[in-house]
């Protein structure tokens, strides 16, 4: 009772991140938002042995990265964070990054607080099509398991054929990992007209029209996809 208790006092807290959307996107720069994804992926992919494996971004239809998402709670832990998705295009080139948040509930014997990077990547275009509709839940919407890392991925034939999604963190602090099954992907149309300033951008303009003033560190996150895809 007490478990249905606590998970019914988290469910409301997180219904109130997505119904407000979340902290306020002024509060975070999102030029400092895709820089840090940049980091992110670059750390990811620094060693071979653990890093995603190349041909993974080369057939993936779109990449999401979330950045030094929150994770607290002793016994029940939720994580929550802001991040980006970039889709790939008709021709394989990678796009523009779209922001999200994300906001998870996992059970376990856990205590303290950590910051964990969070890397998707988004193998059936179903998956990403269903993500900008406005949101997606992960497991329920789409079949998502750990992705295999390094030489790994020759090993994990089974799970490359059946998820339409491979999920990748890294942890610091007193959290061994992180589960993204149940978590909700939102859209943050905030932060996304923050970051190309001009209100109202739809996932298809950012995408494909080429009249958006794209900041320049867009560009840098789509060199480094490029690089990691073909390396």
């Amino acid at each position: 009772m007490a478990r249905r208790s606590a998970l019914a006092a988290l469910t409301m807290m997180f219904g109130f991140f997505l119904l407000s959307g979340g902290p306020a996107s002024a509060s975070v720069s999102t030029d400092a938002k895709v820089q840090a994804s940049i980091a992110v992926l670059e750390e990811m992919m620094s060693i071979p042995e653990n890093a995603i494996p190349p041909f993974l971004l080369q057939q993936a239809h779109a990449i999401a990265i979330f950045p030094d998402m929150l994770k607290g709670g002793f016994l029940l832990a939720g994580n929550y964070g802001l991040g980006i998705v970039v889709e790939k295009d008709q021709y394989g080139k990678w796009g523009n990054p779209v922001f999200f948040h994300i906001v998870g509930a996992s059970f376990g014997f856990q205590a303290g607080v950590q910051s964990t990077d969070g890397v998707l990547i988004f193998k059936s275009i179903r998956s990403v099509q269903k993500l900008y509709e406005g949101r997606i839940t992960l497991g329920a919407d789409a079949s998502i398991a750990i992705g295999p890392v390094g030489r790994q991925a020759n090993a994990d034939t089974d799970i490359l054929l059946r998820s339409e999604i491979l999920s990748y963190s890294r942890s610091r602090g007193l959290f061994g990992g992180v589960s993204f099954e149940g978590a909700v992907l939102q859209m943050d149309y905030g932060a996304t007209s923050d970051f190309y300033n001009q209100p109202g951008l739809l996932p298809s303009q950012i995408l494909h029209d080429p009249g958006i003033n794209v900041p320049p560190v867009a560009r840098k996150l789509d060199e480094v996809l490029d690089w990691y895809s073909s390396h």
